[in-house]
């Protein structure tokens, strides 16, 4: 069981709030071109500061974030402890990082925005789409095979 598996489900109407959370994360992926072919392109060709800059100031709203959750002992919308364990390393997040990142250069996309590339009509996104799902099953179907 997953450390913060929440026994509180959402259902029917109730999950529109996500679908309108997701619209509008959309939106603003587009509006600020994080979902650009182009941005990601000079990203990795270290032209543009600009998507650095992105996920930049993600990192440091995560960081605090997970800072004010534990120093605060904040719990989740359902009044759950939220638990964030420990990480640990294993040697197959470099090599899957590494692949990750070589598939984000070479397409253009990765997981995060993918779904408001497809929104805002880049269809050729759906070949990331179909390679990203077979990667999750090939993974899920062989993850207890894998080296740590």
């Amino acid at each position: 069981m997953a450390p913060n598996l929440s026994q509180n489900r959402d259902k029917g109407l109730e999950l529109l709030k996500y679908l309108i959370l997701g619209t509008i994360f959309g939106i603003v992926f587009v509006k600020a071109e994080i979902i650009s072919w182009f941005r990601i392109q000079e990203m990795f060709r270290l032209q543009s500061f600009h998507m650095y800059g992105v996920i930049g100031s993600a990192i440091v709203t995560g960081i605090i974030s997970i800072q004010l959750i534990k120093r605060l002992n904040i719990r989740s919308i359902h009044g759950e402890q939220i638990v964030i364990p420990d990480k640990v390393f294993k040697k197959g997040q470099v090599i899957g990082g590494f692949i990750f990142g070589l598939g984000w250069a070479l397409t253009g996309a990765c997981p995060g925005p993918l779904f408001a590339q497809i929104g805002s009509g880049y269809t050729v996104i759906l070949v990331t789409l179909i390679s990203a799902l077979a990667g999750t099953w090939v993974y899920g179907k062989f993850a207890d095979k894998l080296p740590n």
